[in-house]
């Protein structure tokens, strides 16, 4: 019996190899309007977050309509360098074998709703899920309210449930959950404090992943 019915999966950094393209974009909105730009770890560690507690984050004190113009200025970074970002390798045959196994497959992303849409459109991965939660209708991460959703929408119990995400924000999302977590090195955040939240594991890359949502060893 498989342990697991459902797979909830963060999006960038965990999907798409996007979290370069991220950081470099809040870069650039903070340098086109003369704001504090801020450092790689801190424009890094945002990645997961709902743009609003992002940008509070990293530019706290703002007051509205400048989180508006960063805002602005994000997206036209972002959506300009679309054509550098890509799955990561492994990708679509891992969400192929896990259908083909009977698995759900959910995403819970720190994405609006609008942005999701554009990489599933550029990805061609909508087809594999079925159903997906955003920051921009749910509290954003770590609050557990993505999951909850998603579970309450596939009637799967949170012991039931795995997340599958490259930042603690997943990571502390999927324990306020009640939900196992696995933590992929590869993306946004570094190994020791993915480990700090105490996933079953730390994935270094996709076929890892693969390896061990297949494997008997982790079943119970």
């Amino acid at each position: 019996m498989m342990p697991f019915d459902v797979v909830m999966f963060d999006w960038d950094g965990t999907l798409m190899d996007s979290t370069t393209a991220i950081a470099e974009s809040l870069q650039a909105a903070c340098n086109d309007l003369n704001l504090p730009v801020p450092s790689d770890e801190a424009a890094r560690y945002i990645i997961g977050l709902g743009l609003q507690d992002a940008f509070e984050y990293v530019l706290p004190g703002l007051k509205s309509e400048q989180y508006e113009q960063v805002l602005i200025r994000y997206r036209a970074h972002f959506i300009a360098r679309d054509r550098e970002t890509s799955l990561f390798d492994g990708v679509t045959e891992l969400l192929t074998e896990l259908l083909d196994h009977g698995f759900l497959l959910a995403v819970a992303t720190g994405k609006s709703r609008k942005g999701l849409e554009r990489a599933f459109e550029a990805s061609g991965l909508r087809r594999y899920f079925h159903t997906t939660c955003c920051a921009d209708e749910s509290q954003s991460k770590p609050h557990p309210e993505m999951l909850q959703t998603i579970m309450a929408r596939l009637k799967v119990e949170p012991h039931r449930a795995l997340m599958v995400g490259d930042t603690t924000h997943d990571l502390l999302m999927a324990q306020a959950a009640g939900v196992a977590s696995v933590g992929v090195s590869y993306g946004a955040h570094p190994r020791q404090p993915l480990l700090d939240c105490t996933p079953l594991l730390i994935a270094d890359d996709v076929k890892s992943l693969r390896e061990w949502l297949f494997s008997a060893q982790h079943k119970r």
